[in-house]
């Protein structure tokens, strides 16, 4: 490892793979006030995806705080 001011580079053989390291107090995602389809709770975690072409508006995925059950609003 390398330090050069604010900036660190990190060497690593060509055959390692890169693991995503996800600290124990993360913060959550955003919640909002919108109803489930499946069992009506109006509370749910939601994230933005750009699932088509870049020239198209993304995509808003709900998670239901209560059930679980992801639904997506384009």
């Amino acid at each position: 490892m390398e330090t050069e001011g604010t900036t660190q580079t990190f060497k690593t053989k060509t055959r390692e793979k890169e693991i995503a390291v996800i600290e124990s107090n993360a913060p959550t995602l955003p919640k909002t006030r919108v109803e489930c389809p499946k069992c009506g709770h109006y509370e749910a975690f939601w994230v933005l995806r750009q699932t088509r072409a870049a020239d198209e508006p993304e995509t808003r995925i709900y998670r239901c705080t209560e059930c679980g059950h992801s639904w997506r609003e384009y």
